[in-house]
């Protein structure tokens, strides 16, 4: 396994999430971009599913900073920050995919832990890279609301590529993953692992729901393709601002949950 990319990608991602009544929680997952302005100026960029910042009523969000000690510990320590001023979205949202991008003011620690924008795969770096099915891809999340540790770092899992043909995202924008999916996963990365040291760092795509027939669960996550956060993230320098919001998907998996780290 390539630790750099998944070391570095665990270090971007970050838990979401917004109280709600009854003492319950709408917990999700993002992971930070950097993407600079127009004219050169460091921006850090919050990605994660559109329905993850529908689905949160209020006007702010809880992001999950983490902070290192000199003595090298970790502690988790969330920070509010604002997804709407009196009721109007502050996020962009994709016009046709459940992707939503949000400029927000990250710590210097995690702008410096922010993605480069190259590592989001556009159609020709998925078609050069012969992505197929079987091909084993790993993601991060925090199902049913739970951290890998007290410090607030996401849970890594792996799975297979479960579809075909995997793009162009024009004609086929999502494709499947073959592995357990849960509340808290939706706005996950998913990623390739690098075949060499030389190899190229890939995010294929976001987790964005899963699939269910009836009210069965079927095991099996559905990735919306990376050149739609690619396109979310040019959408932040148009004038005309965020694009209209998706219809609420059926299968959309961020939910309510009463459980914490």
């Amino acid at each position: 396994m390539a630790m750099g990319m998944t070391v570095d990608l665990m270090s971007a991602t970050v838990q979401l999430e917004q109280p709600l009544p009854k003492g319950t929680h709408t917990v999700a997952t993002g992971f930070l971009i950097a993407d600079p302005t127009p004219d050169g100026r460091p921006r850090t960029v919050l990605i994660t599913a559109d329905h993850v910042f529908e689905g949160m009523p209020g006007d702010e969000a809880t992001i999950g900073w983490r902070v290192k000690a000199s003595d090298g510990t970790w502690t988790y320590a969330p920070q509010k920050i604002p997804i709407r001023v009196k009721g109007k979205p502050l996020w962009t949202r994709n016009p046709t995919r459940d992707v939503a991008a949000l400029t927000i003011s990250a710590p210097p620690e995690f702008a410096r832990a922010a993605i480069p924008l190259t590592w989001l795969a556009g159609d020709d770096a998925l078609a050069k890279n012969e992505l197929a099915p079987g091909e084993e891809m790993l993601t991060l999340g925090f199902p049913q609301g739970l951290s890998s540790n007290a410090a607030g770092f996401p849970i890594l899992r792996s799975g297979r590529v479960a579809s075909y043909p995997i793009g162009p995202s024009t004609a086929s924008p999502t494709f499947l993953l073959d592995f357990q999916v849960f509340p808290g996963n939706s706005g996950g990365p998913v990623w390739l692992e690098e075949p060499s040291e030389d190899g190229p760092r890939l995010i294929a795509g976001i987790l964005t729901q899963q699939v269910q027939k009836g009210d069965q669960f079927l095991g099996i996550g559905i990735v919306t393709q990376a050149q739609f956060v690619r396109d979310t993230l040019a959408l932040l320098d148009e004038p005309a601002g965020a694009a209209p919001s998706l219809a609420p998907a059926a299968s959309a998996y961020a939910a309510d949950t009463a459980s914490k780290k």
